[in-house]
């Protein structure tokens, strides 16, 4: 969430058409989400940022909203200084603000429960999209034959040098599941309703077939990043699923190498 004062990109002012205009999320790599008005809210990344690829999003939100609960999409547009996703708001909120944020066991057993909605949801045969992670390992590959090492990495894996990590990667578990997955089913993704439960998900710009346990381990995983401690048993226990220990280990380690 912002830290400071976001400037507002000329294409966020002209559609906000004199509504009011709020950043309520930065990401690493210079995306802003933008709240305009009550209904609406507009993702923007600057030119030059791949990892940010909106036309994508908005193909598979369409998609995907024809069976689940997530954001409608209003407009999809570029310019010199970047490109803009327009969607309907949803009267949720995401898992890491207030309330939620100070009541991490029923966050948690939100995302859980919606992580499993999401995958019980979407049909595997008629899903376009791909996230595997014979897909996803080629791209850490290629991170690492340019430099990338694990010293920079979550703590967990930084003790791994470079060819090791290389070694695990090409170590795929045999799947246990295909599913749908989210790809970035971290906390903030999960939107909660008045009610306690999951009300939809956001933030679908990866979205493709997987094992399920790519999306498990990470959603698991961001618990600890959002509450603290303790709280990764409470998703696998809502989704109905006993920890898998050696798909966790992998799926992290996909991660953050990918």
């Amino acid at each position: 969430m912002p830290g400071e004062e976001v400037p507002v990109p000329d294409a966020v002012t002209r559609i906000a058409g004199g509504a009011p205009v709020e950043a309520v999320w930065v990401n690493a790599v210079g995306g802003v989400t933008f709240r305009v008005g009550d209904d609406r809210y507009v993702k923007w990344a600057p030119v030059g940022v791949p990892e940010l690829d909106l036309a994508a999003e908005a193909l598979r939100l369409t998609w995907a909203r024809q069976l689940t609960p997530v954001p409608e999409v209003l407009d999809l547009g570029a310019d010199d200084a970047g490109t803009w996703l327009v969607t309907a708001a949803i009267d949720a909120r995401s898992a890491v603000v207030p309330p939620w944020s100070s009541r991490p066991a029923q966050a948690a057993a939100a995302i859980g429960e919606g992580l499993r909605a999401l995958h019980d949801a979407l049909p595997v045969g008629d899903c376009p999209f791909d996230w595997s992670a014979r897909s996803r390992v080629e791209r850490a590959l290629e991170h690492l034959a340019a430099g990338d090492t694990p010293a920079g990495w979550s703590p967990e894996h930084r003790h791994l040098s470079a060819d090791e990590a290389r070694a695990r990667l090409l170590d795929v578990p045999p799947v246990d599941r295909l599913v749908v997955c989210h790809a970035d089913a971290c906390a903030p993704n999960t939107l909660i309703g008045d009610d306690g439960r999951w009300a939809a998900h956001v933030d679908l710009g990866r979205l493709g077939v997987a094992d399920r346990w790519a999306d498990l381990a990470v959603a698991a995983w961001s618990t600890g990043w959002n509450y603290g401690p303790g709280y990764d048993t409470t998703v696998y226990e809502a989704y109905g699923v006993e920890p898998d220990d050696d798909r966790i280990a992998y799926y992290r380690l996909l991660w953050d190498a990918s």
